[in-house]
């Protein structure tokens, strides 16, 4: 299918979402890519992956660019050459990229019981009101601080940001869709707003800056 979803979350700053049902063909169709992007995608063993790689140019596309606009900094964070932000990512049929004047970070995960067993590798604080008892809530909380944190991750882009230590994801009403995390990190002392959503057994979050103006 094509668009997913396409929402501006902020003034300048789109949220754009991709459901993957076409075949390899019908994604590249009229593409345009580096010969750097053909090679690793060449590489690639896997056709979900090769997909993903297609979504995300498909969804750039939609907002004008190409895969020649886009380039990776040292720290793999994910750049526009005219200076515009963009965020990416991808989980199994779908792809989402943030794109705009704000710095931002998106995630988008499958919603499984596994992160129960890998909770303890990525929170600490939240334990106190997160509730095991409730199985299905603690795994979609628990989903939604991993989405979370990623996303935060992916914006602040610091080599040693750790999960666990550095970001905090503060008690959130799943109702609600959105919270605040705080990020406690070399000069970095500030709470950034992040907002959520779940469709189709996945669960996407994203994350802004505190520039207002972009």
């Amino acid at each position: 299918m094509p668009l997913y979803k396409s929402v501006i979350i902020a003034p300048g700053t789109r949220l754009l979402v991709w459901k993957i049902t076409e075949t390899i063909e019908e994604l590249a169709e009229g593409l345009l890519l580096k010969d750097s992007c053909v090679v690793k995608f060449e590489k690639m063993q896997s056709d979900q992956h090769r997909k993903a790689l297609l979504s995300v140019r498909r969804l750039m596309q939609e907002m004008g660019y190409t895969d020649l606009d886009l380039y990776y900094g040292p720290d793999g964070k994910p750049h526009l050459n005219d200076g515009t932000n963009i965020s990416i990512t991808h989980s199994y049929s779908f792809a989402a990229v943030i794109i705009g004047s704000r710095n931002t970070g998106i995630d988008m995960e499958l919603q499984r019981e596994k992160v129960i067993t890998i909770a303890d590798k990525f929170i600490e604080p939240e334990f106190a009101y997160l509730d095991p008892l409730h199985l299905e809530e603690y795994m979609r909380k628990l989903i939604v601080i991993w989405c979370v944190k990623e996303a935060v991750y992916k914006m602040v882009s610091r080599k040693g940001l750790s999960f666990k230590q550095h970001i905090n994801v503060y008690n959130f009403d799943m109702a609600e869709g959105k919270g605040m995390a705080g990020v406690s990190f070399e000069e970095i002392n500030e709470a950034f707003r992040f907002y959520f959503e779940e469709t189709d057994g996945f669960t996407l979050a994203w994350c802004l800056d505190n520039n207002e103006e972009g």
